[in-house]
């Protein structure tokens, strides 16, 4: 069973950078996805960008100039890094992974196409 475990969240003040981190385990394939996902409160779940396990990236338009992701497969570990936060940025991220065919392409960055998902890790963004 794929297991997700994000972490390093909390509250950073507006400019400020964090990183996230997200611990992936159980895949029993090389080939996977991995994303982030962000819900601020009264909204609906984000997608923010994914990964796949052979390096292609996707960023949602809304975030390519503040967002990083990256992935470190000899450690199973996916980070985003977010720079000069803003107000707007607080929420539970959440990381989500499902397996990758790369004959389809990166996934849509939609709940549905995501099978297995994180706790979350709460980020709180002060003015």
């Amino acid at each position: 069973e794929v297991q997700l475990v994000e972490s390093g969240g909390g509250l950073v003040q507006a400019g400020g950078s964090l990183r996230l981190s997200c611990v992936a385990s159980g895949f029993n394939d090389d080939a996977y996805v991995i994303a982030w996902f962000r819900q601020a409160p009264g909204k609906g779940r984000e997608g923010i960008s994914c990964i796949s396990s052979d390096g292609n990236i996707h960023y949602e338009d809304s975030v390519k100039d503040r967002f990083a992701i990256s992935l470190d497969n000899a450690k199973n570990t996916l980070y985003l890094q977010i720079n000069n936060l803003k107000p707007e940025d607080t929420a539970y991220y959440y990381c989500a992974a499902d397996y990758y065919y790369s004959d389809y392409g990166l996934p849509a960055l939609e709940r549905t196409e995501f099978d297995y998902w994180g706790q979350g890790t709460r980020v709180i963004v002060s003015s």
